[in-house]
């Protein structure tokens, strides 16, 4: 799985209408409304790395409102969840 970071700048007065039509988008995970440079954060998750030309130039930056992207590609994903899964190998209950 390629998890991706797309830093997102938009038209200011339709936020959440953007941020709803881009996380309807086959491979966006998450929208998040934040403050900054930028206006929205969506987490793009693919299974191919060819994939995420056809959801961020192809998808994302198409939605009526975005004016612009800015991706990152995560190399590893650390979580809460995966330090905890982590811990309890080889306890028992």
């Amino acid at each position: 799985m390629i998890t991706s970071i797309v830093l997102i700048k938009t038209s200011v007065d339709q936020i959440p209408e953007i941020a709803e039509k881009i996380a309807a988008l086959e491979g966006v995970s998450e929208v998040y409304s934040v403050t900054g440079a930028h206006d929205l954060i969506a987490m793009v998750r693919v299974a191919a790395h060819d994939d995420l030309a056809d959801v961020i130039p192809g998808r994302i930056s198409k939605v009526p409102g975005v004016a612009s992207t800015e991706t990152h590609i995560a190399f590893r994903t650390y979580s809460q969840h995966d330090l905890e899964a982590a811990f309890a190998i080889g306890l028992d209950a």
